[in-house]
């Protein structure tokens, strides 16, 4: 097995087709497919299935495609320190929950690395997808939060896909409102207060269960509620509708706008906000700095 080999197979996978992989990377279709073969055998597993209408991959090539990911991020951080920066595009990807202080510590990250070349992704996604990000190694780290609701739960998913959870901050629940909210001058806002107002959340797609919810306290019932994707749309329903969000009550106003304020809610529960990575994964160079960075952003 080689690195060349690996990087034929991921980019086999990123493209889907032999044909244009082939094109990207330089070399004759039957010279791809035959080194693809031989990496197969070699490593005893088949890495794509292939059908019809194409190649896919497999189920045990994701997992097989994650290490392999893995293996030559490693090989281009030993090349950049050895080769004086001769080790190409440094690569990073993390996903998260909707969160600005997780966009902050990227920008830190982004700063300090990405002066020449860089590749690095952001995810901001629904909880399934994180999980299964860092389950098939696609990102490195994954931002969620847990309470005492949903940690049996998420727990249990995360340790059948060899995750761990790193809690890096215990937050007291706070609501994102207008500034000119009806309830904006208040100290700490109550549950019943807020049972006039349109709800906010952010919509799980087919695991729309309250344990993959980003908000705290998502088995209230309430009266009116909105679904969104997206942090932009979600603020902009916060000030047009005097909407409200339970969430963490770290807010910037660079990113969250000067018009959204935190006010404390009436409950003593606890958000316990971390990063999830893979039991078999190494945390790399860029991973650690952006865990630092976030560190700095939840003090």
């Amino acid at each position: 097995m080689t690195l060349q080999q690996l990087k034929y197979a991921i980019t086999v996978a990123q493209t889907g087709t032999i044909t244009e992989a082939a094109e990207k990377l330089y070399i004759s279709q039957p010279s791809l497919t035959n080194a693809i073969h031989e990496l197969e055998k070699e490593m005893n597993i088949e890495i794509f299935t292939r059908t019809n209408k194409g190649i896919i991959v497999s189920k045990d090539g994701e997992d097989f495609l994650g290490y392999a990911r893995q293996v030559l991020e490693q090989a281009e951080v030993l090349e950049d320190k050895y080769k004086g920066g001769g080790g190409g595009k440094k690569k990073f990807c993390i996903s998260t929950q909707h969160y600005s202080f997780a966009v902050n510590a990227f920008v830190d990250l982004i700063k300090k690395y990405g002066q020449d070349e860089y590749d690095f992704s952001i995810r901001e996604t629904q909880t399934y997808e994180i999980i299964e990000d860092v389950a098939k190694m696609n990102s490195e780290l994954g931002i969620i939060f847990m309470d005492d609701f949903n940690d049996v739960v998420l727990n249990k998913i995360l340790k059948s896909n060899d995750l761990e959870f790193h809690q890096l901050y215990s937050a007291k629940p706070h609501v994102f409102i207008s500034r000119r909210h009806p309830l904006a001058g208040k100290q700490i806002i109550t549950n019943e207060q807020l049972e006039a107002y349109p709800y906010l959340s952010y919509e799980q797609g087919e695991h729309n269960s309250f344990y993959f919810s980003e908000e705290i306290f998502s088995t209230y019932e309430r009266k009116k509620n909105i679904r969104v994707r997206d942090r932009a749309t979600l603020f902009n329903l916060l000030i047009g509708l005097n909407g409200y969000t339970v969430c963490s009550g770290i807010i910037d106003k660079k990113l969250n706008g000067k018009d959204i304020i935190a006010v404390p809610l009436a409950d003593e529960k606890d958000m316990r906000i971390g990063y999830i990575t893979h039991r078999k994964g190494m945390i790399s160079r860029l991973g650690n700095t952006y865990i630092e960075a976030l560190k700095k952003y939840l003090q």
